[in-house]
């Protein structure tokens, strides 16, 4: 159960008077989730998500108000949070900062069909074209600069054969990164899972879960896409899911002669991303609460299969 911090009908109701959102009907705890206590609240006027933010840094969450705020008035489907009647967004509820935004619909697409993925590559596309004017900034925490000093922690819970994969590809980013010019940056979603995301049939019904949110190269979040929603089990790209994604995604936002060169790099980058940091969960830094650590290995097997055969070719934008 992803409720950590208990809530009583009476404290949401109260919580609820700050905000021009109804009369409190029902309060429910949401058994997902792996960090924050997240809560379905129905009122006689909507329905409503109230997220309290367990652990992380505290001190980012305006960054992350702004994003949504940001997006929304940009008309992309995410959950841009209700401001109290003074304009406040970000609230403390049971000595925890707390979030209240509107219910999206849809359930998350556990095997995406190509509708699906090109509302996605569309959605992203159109929210990476305008986060390149988002005045806010937060450096990207799980980048090159995050990968080198944490892999160290992990080393000696790898095989020698996995030490010399992770420590071998490192040492390519590096070489191939520091010459790369500049790529096109803007705000990131940063985990753009499908369990992150909502659908109401092939309907996008929201992108959720913006706490990994940051700025940076816009490709990251590209590739951290396409190996989750266009990736099998063994590691191989699923070339329907793939060209779906991509042609409507450059639909919105072509990639750059950069972009293309560095994507083949990108996508095991953001393979070995994931690695390491499921690793360190389990082996270096458990979950504070009583929760299954992902598989490392899922990300070890895309590493490897992205090494053994250059990635797809990359589609033209969908017309």
């Amino acid at each position: 159960m992803a409720v950590f911090t208990p809530l009583s009908d009476a404290q949401v109701a109260t919580f609820l008077e700050r905000f021009d959102a109804g009369s409190l009907v029902a309060v429910e705890g949401v058994p997902a989730g792996t960090e924050n206590s997240t809560f379905f609240v129905t009122t006689d006027r909507q329905e409503l998500v109230l997220t309290l933010f367990e652990q992380g840094e505290h001190e980012e969450l305006p960054f992350f108000v702004e994003l949504l705020d940001y997006l929304d008035e940009h008309r992309l489907p995410v959950p841009g949070p209700l401001h109290d009647h003074d304009g406040v967004a970000l609230h403390s509820l049971a000595d925890k900062p707390a979030l209240l935004f509107p219910r999206l619909p849809g359930r998350h697409p556990h095997e995406p069909d190509l509708a699906q993925c090109r509302a996605l590559g569309d959605a992203l596309g159109h929210m990476h074209k305008v986060s390149q004017y988002f005045p806010g900034h937060r450096p990207n925490p799980r980048d090159l600069h995050w990968l080198l000093p944490m892999h160290h922690k992990v080393l000696a819970y790898l095989s020698h054969e996995d030490q010399l994969l992770m420590m071998d590809e490192l040492e390519a980013y590096q070489g191939y990164f520091e010459r790369l010019p500049e790529l096109p940056q803007g705000a990131l979603h940063g985990d753009l899972f499908r369990d992150n995301t909502l659908f109401d049939g092939d309907r996008l019904g929201g992108m959720i879960d913006f706490y990994n949110g940051c700025t940076g190269d816009l490709l990251f979040d590209l590739a951290i896409v396409i190996n989750d929603w266009a990736t099998h089990d063994d590691g191989r790209l699923d070339a329907e899911r793939y060209a779906a994604i991509l042609g409507a995604y450059q639909a919105r936002r072509p990639l750059n002669a950069n972009e293309v060169d560095a994507w083949p790099m990108m996508l095991r980058m953001t393979a070995l991303r994931y690695w390491l940091s499921r690793l360190l969960v389990v082996y270096v830094d458990p979950p504070a609460h009583d929760l299954t650590p992902h598989d490392p290995d899922r990300f070890r097997t895309i590493l490897k299969q992205r090494l053994a055969e250059a990635p797809l070719p990359l589609p033209a934008p969908a017309a």
